[in-house]
């Protein structure tokens, strides 16, 4: 039994059933006829049928990286094709954080950030103390102190952290799965910890990924194919910006050919694991130069759009919360860890997991942030494409389906 956080009607309480993001790959699965479950209940062969899903013998998992529902809704019309099948489209609810560690996760073992712990960009690793950063799987041991920001591998296996079986190393008992992908994400510890199982085949441009996945439809199986340009970009201009237009653009006449060159009865499904809102500088708040945040504070985790606040030993992580919601008023929602995850923001949460989870949490509103300029670089602080809290902006995604 979960109790009920009350969200403004502008944020998104996650799920992680058969209309969330969870369920993309179980489904992918059933499609193919496979019988699997997650740990969270989730059987193929029902998201499948909740998702809509024919039955078919090749099925291609698209990710692209910060589509959200309403970012490809405003700017479609740079991206015909995809706009084409948006009246068809499922609209889906991605994890909390709405980021990609934790989303990818989330989609490669169809459960949950409380299951698989990887709970934001950056996180607390209870053994040490330090700040780990999950997307490169390196850690600062002590980020506080000048001239200490240097990262090393983060000493944590990815198996260890993340222990659910993932949905392609499942499928992958029963047909062929084939992840494209860059050289620098063949066994990095991303990939071992939320998408291990595939065959993973080396392949640096998103028209090369493509070509990849052409090749590997020559046989019946399951292709899980990632595009992590229309996100980058966004981080970098904005997704109102030209430049995320270009990028979107060229994925959307990438994904076009893939369709039209798949064997007949592909089945495509296109996906994302958040959307981005613009940043306002003006709403910014900065841990390091306001006392009222900074008391009691040992460590922030998380993105400037949801923080994990880890609190000094002893602190009243209450009082904590009290005073973090007076200075960021409207700009965000900030609840105890402790009510986050009785209310299910993180799905299940595995005991291993519990300690990762920050002591009070602040999910932005608006177009607020939330950064330490003591960690945070300039460039990480002045970023126009940000993600990673409840808006609906960043927690719906879609479900395109193409071909079949």
């Amino acid at each position: 039994m979960t109790a009920a956080l009350d969200l403004p009607d502008s944020l998104v309480t996650p799920t992680y059933g058969a209309d969330s993001l969870a369920a993309v790959l179980p489904a992918a699965a059933g499609a193919l006829g496979l019988d699997l479950s997650t740990a969270t209940g989730l059987r193929s062969a029902d998201a499948a049928a909740a998702l809509g899903l024919p039955a078919a013998r090749r099925v291609v998992v698209v990710l692209v990286d910060g589509l959200g529902v309403h970012n490809l809704a405003e700017r479609g019309g740079h991206a015909p094709f995809l706009r084409g099948l948006l009246p068809e489209a499922r609209s889906l609810t991605t994890c909390f954080p709405s980021t990609t560690a934790s989303a990818l996760a989330t989609l490669g073992t169809g459960t949950s950030p409380g299951l698989t712990g990887m709970l934001g960009y950056t996180q607390r690793n209870p053994d040490t103390g330090g700040l780990a950063t999950m997307v490169s799987w390196t850690e600062q041991s002590d980020p506080y102190r000048p001239g200490t920001k240097t990262s090393a591998p983060l000493a944590v296996d990815p198996a260890v952290l993340q222990r659910q079986p993932t949905v392609l190393e499942q499928a992958g008992a029963g047909v062929s799965v084939v992840s494209p992908g860059p050289r620098k994400f063949a066994g990095s510890g991303m990939t071992r910890a939320g998408l291990r199982g595939p065959r993973y085949v080396v392949a640096e441009t998103f028209a090369d990924r493509v070509d990849a996945t052409l090749t590997a439809l020559r046989d019946d199986g399951l292709v899980y194919l990632y595009q992590g340009e229309v996100d980058k970009v966004g981080h970098q201009h904005g997704p109102d910006s030209w430049q995320w237009g270009d990028a979107l653009e060229d994925t959307d006449a990438e994904l076009r050919r893939l369709v039209r060159s798949a064997p007949r009865g592909t089945l495509v499904l296109v996906t994302a694991d958040h959307g981005q809102v613009t940043s306002d500088l003006e709403a910014q708040h900065d841990v390091a130069t306001n006392p009222a945040l900074a008391a009691d504070v040992a460590l922030l985790g998380g993105e400037p759009r949801m923080t994990h606040v880890y609190t000094t030993p002893g602190a009243d992580v209450g009082r904590v919360a009290e005073r973090w919601a007076d200075e960021l008023g409207d700009d965000a929602v900030v609840v105890t860890g402790q009510a986050a995850v009785e209310a299910g923001w993180f799905g299940p949460v595995a005991d291993h997991v519990r300690p990762i989870v920050g002591d009070v949490l602040a999910a932005a509103r608006g177009r607020a942030t939330v950064v330490d300029s003591r960690l945070h670089p300039a460039a990480a602080r002045h970023m126009p494409g940000v993600h990673g809290s409840l808006t609906e902006t960043e927690m719906v995604v879609p479900l395109l389906v193409a071909g079949g």
